[in-house]
């Protein structure tokens, strides 16, 4: 519960990074003060004295009797741990966001991991308290819960304990667990993100970082593309040994959890924690892949076409058209499209995305040594979520902003649940952040009136859809034959190579030449890293959120802004089924994954015919 990991956007393989230029706008820089003044500030000490002294005196109190307490003794216990627990998330929280600014930075990297050990030990007392009540029979519980008003209340959350009961260690286990991570998996994890922040791509006489290198990926001229993704495959190739064991090893650490725990399968603590149904998510991927040919197969053949190519090399995958004319997109300029764009759905929702340009909540400024990606970090309710994000000024960051604050909002409405309700599985946490980059989409296309411009706005959708459905399926696919491989043995880095040109090949089509140093490229995909089988989620949330934005379009639903928002306030007090219900959606079947395909489909019918 003290470990959060921020909502992050898709990780593109070889895109969303625009062409290499320094933008002369100033580029808004986030406040961590609604935390603490700095690393030094008193009040942090304070906090971590507090929290140590709250948790030891719960835990003498309460360890050991958890069964034998009454209901309003049970809710009492309940509330103190949620507050317990909050403090201690805020201290990770702001150590995590002042890492993410510079991972370079050692007085940041080295304050990141004392406080994770620091949260570490204090936590070790409190996890009694979800292991004895999951010791408790059912029934026992299930009457305590009918009479009391707070336990009522978090009944989602305690069923959401309880679903790992079945995979539950003894309590000296499950403390040895805790404990070993932060000096074994969080280091490898460490190790991983500090040595692509170091890393830097010697080209054209300049030495870039990462998110540099990747801008190029995208660069109007095909030659800088193909310098680009040669000199980005040539470094993984000279750190691929490193990556390489740092995958076996945390995969050889999940697997060794996952025995013991008796899970069924390497994926069965994912779908546990996402709240979905295996069925649901084998049905979501069978759908997906039998849909390749219709969709990333049949696009990447017509963008061929245009570029006057039987194949595309894979650097020219997400290679602006030839026609296209992309300009730069001032900051302030973006703001006010995607506000405006929340605003014409919901008045609400554009006075609460305000707050976060007003507040400083948003780190969008272009930083070496900063993560390269982008995420909204939920925080904790008492403070806010924040957003990082690194902004050149392309279309796609305009997408990427309107992503994380659809993300941000989200977790702001859910906060209102508090800490513990108001955490969102992530097969629902991509559902504001998706359609608000659909609003944010369908603003920009409607006033474009240039034919040429239009379908390169269109076409720039596909590809996103395509990223995030295809290729997250893709990664997922990617990483079941990893983890079930490495139960047998350690696997190679030619043995990882092959397994992903393989997924790749599948997914991508005839139509992408996929040269012998792509093999390489699995290695910078750093979900596989942070989170194991996360990626399903985003393929999840684009479908469901193409199906709700379909029955937006058509009008069919009474009243169905204040449905949407309250399905986010929900938090995570409803499964996925329930919240989409009415909408007169059923995540169960079939027919509405097919349903979210569909969308893509018919973009891809409208370029066609442009």
């Amino acid at each position: 519960m003290t470990e959060k990991r921020p909502f992050s956007y898709k990780e593109y393989l070889d895109t969303s990074m625009p062409m290499t230029i320094q933008p002369s706008w100033d580029l808004p820089c986030w406040n961590l003060k609604d935390f603490y003044l700095s690393p030094r500030d008193p009040l942090l000490q304070s906090d971590l004295d507090f929290s140590t002294t709250a948790a030891l005196t719960f835990a003498s109190s309460t360890e050991g009797k958890v069964a034998g307490l009454s209901a309003a003794d049970l809710g009492a216990a309940l509330i103190t741990y949620e507050m317990i627990q909050e403090r201690l998330l805020k201290i990770s929280s702001y150590a995590y966001l002042l890492f993410a600014e510079d991972m370079t930075h050692k007085d940041h990297a080295g304050f990141f991991q004392d406080m994770k050990e620091k949260v570490t030990d204090i936590s070790q007392n409190l996890l009694f308290f979800t292991l004895e009540m999951n010791d408790m029979d059912d029934a026992t519980l299930e009457t305590l819960i009918k009479s009391d008003a707070t336990l009522k209340r978090y009944a989602p959350w305690i069923n959401q304990v309880r679903a790992f009961k079945p995979y539950q260690l003894s309590k000296d286990l499950e403390k040895m667990l805790h404990d070993k991570d932060i000096g074994a998996r969080a280091n490898w994890v460490r190790l991983y993100d500090e040595t692509f922040a170091n890393l830097r791509f010697p080209l054209e006489g300049d030495s870039l970082p990462i998110s540099e290198i990747l801008n190029r990926l995208s660069d109007p001229d095909p030659k800088r593309r193909e310098g680009a993704a040669k000199t980005f495959a040539a470094e993984l190739e000279k750190q691929s040994t490193l990556m390489a064991l740092i995958t076996n090893t945390l995969a050889k650490d999940k697997d060794i959890t996952d025995r013991w725990r008796h899970y069924p399968s390497s994926v069965t603590a994912r779908h546990l924690d996402n709240q979905v149904e295996e069925d649901v998510v084998d049905a979501l991927v069978s759908s997906v892949k039998n849909a390749y040919p219709r969709l990333s197969h049949r696009y990447y053949a017509l963008k061929a076409q245009w570029l006057g190519k039987k194949t595309l090399p894979y650097w020219d995958r997400n290679a602006p058209l030839p026609d296209e004319n992309p300009r730069l997109i001032p900051w302030d300029e973006a703001k006010t499209t995607v506000l405006e764009a929340y605003g014409t759905f919901s008045p609400q929702l554009k006075t609460m995305g305000q707050q976060f340009f007003d507040h400083h909540w948003i780190d969008a400024t272009l930083n070496p040594g900063k993560d390269s990606g982008a995420f909204s970090h939920p925080t904790v309710p008492s403070v806010h979520p924040y957003i990082l994000m690194n902004y050149h000024g392309k279309t796609r960051d305009v997408m990427t902003l309107a992503h994380e604050l659809g993300h941000g909002i989200h977790q702001c409405l859910a906060g209102n649940q508090g800490l513990l309700l108001s955490e969102t599985p992530l097969t629902i946490a991509e559902t504001a952040s998706v359609f608000g980059e659909m609003l944010t989409f369908q603003a920009i296309l409607n006033r474009e009136t240039d034919p040429k411009r239009r379908k390169a706005i269109l076409a720039g959708k596909v590809e996103d859809m395509l990223n995030t459905v295809v290729r997250q399926i893709a990664f997922f696919d990617f990483e079941r034959h990893v983890h079930h491989k490495r139960k047998e043995k350690e696997l190679t880095v030619e043995e990882l190579g092959t397994l992903w040109m393989q997924v790749q090949k599948e997914s991508l089509g005839p139509s992408i030449d996929l040269f012998p140093e792509y093999q390489y490229y699995w290695s910078y995909i750093s979900h596989f890293i942070h989170a194991p089988f996360y990626v399903y989620a985003y393929a999840f949330g684009d479908c469901l959120v193409n199906s709700l934005y379909a029955v937006y379009s058509e009008g069919t639903i009474l009243n169905f802004e204040e449905k949407y928002i309250d399905l986010l306030k929900a938090g995570g007090i409803k499964r996925h089924a329930d919240l989409v219900a009415p909408f007169g959606l059923d995540t169960r079947t079939p027919a509405f994954w097919d349903k979210g395909l569909l969308m893509i489909e018919r973009f891809i019918d409208e370029l066609e015919k442009i």
